[in-house]
């Protein structure tokens, strides 16, 4: 793979303003009448979201499935996915000097100091490498943003309802119907959320980490369902069950952000000695 430096492109200063955005959006000591309050928000959040939402319609979900969960992309190491990823940068974001593998180890990290299994863990690691969807040249709205379901009626507690006006879907009657083309209780295997590095990865890990895992790597971005309880007709009762994973994620994903500079050297060889457990020497990107 290319490991030259890549410059971000896009509404976004970087991929981790949207992740603060979601952080402050869910902080927990956020007052009542504050909740769901987005008059602060930079404008260049508020483009992202106008842009994702627009732009994230079924037929476009169902294209980049097609494009992307062959598999065919590239053959690498976890650990070379990790670094390629690293080569994600943004020279004009003032507030941070933290690389991607710095992040991910932040929550490994996190995770690992309250006892949780080693698998949990190694998702901690690794739940954000679909991001290399943007050194494939994807628009960031492509890649990070809360993600929903698409070809059903859009939740009010969807982020940024409104601009789901611009979305061709929202014309189509069928895709605006409480179940669209879905039956009640399908499950979420069953159903197109919006595209981004949630499903990328899930697709990727999903012959390698328990179920568990999957499910916090596959909807650690559907924050509609796990934060705000919309879409549980969708459910079955096995996603309900897994679900409770997905939160226990939730805030080692959001909160887990400090100054302080992990050891990549130090660590490595815990992490990879994980990796080598879970994953083989050579994985289908």
């Amino acid at each position: 793979m290319n490991s030259e430096e890549v410059h971000m492109q896009g509404p976004l200063q970087s991929l981790e303003q949207w992740d603060d955005f979601v952080g402050e959006r869910y902080d927990p000591g956020k007052k009542t009448e504050e909740f769901r309050d987005y008059s602060h928000t930079t404008p260049g959040v508020v483009e992202f979201y106008r842009q994702n939402h627009a732009h994230q319609t079924r037929a476009f979900v169902l294209e980049k499935k097609r494009q992307y969960t062959g598999l065919k992309r590239a053959k690498m190491s976890i650990w070379e996915a990790l670094d390629y990823l690293n080569t994600l940068v943004d020279e004009s974001d003032p507030d941070t000097d933290l690389s991607q593998i710095d992040h991910n180890l932040q929550a490994a990290e996190a995770i690992r100091r309250d006892g949780h299994p080693d698998w949990f863990q190694l998702t901690g690691l690794l739940h954000d490498i679909g991001k290399v969807l943007c050194l494939y040249g994807e628009e960031q709205w492509a890649v990070v943003g809360d993600t929903f379901p698409t070809g059903c009626a859009y939740s009010h507690k969807i982020v940024f309802p409104e601009f789901f006006d611009a979305n061709p879907d929202s014309k189509n009657p069928v895709y605006q119907t409480r179940l669209g083309v879905y039956e009640e209780g399908c499950g979420m295997d069953k159903v197109d959320l919006s595209w981004g590095h949630d499903e990328y990865f899930y697709h990727i890990a999903k012959p390698y980490l328990p179920e568990p895992a999957l499910y916090m790597i596959r909807y650690h971005s559907f924050y509609a369902a796990h934060r705000e309880g919309a879409y549980d007709y969708l459910m079955n009762n096995h996603d309900r069950k897994m679900f409770e994973w997905v939160r226990k994620f939730n805030p080692y994903d959001l909160y887990s952000k400090s100054d302080s500079k992990p050891s990549v050297k130090e660590l490595k060889p815990y992490y990879q000695g994980l990796i080598e457990k879970y994953f083989p020497s050579q994985v289908d990107f």
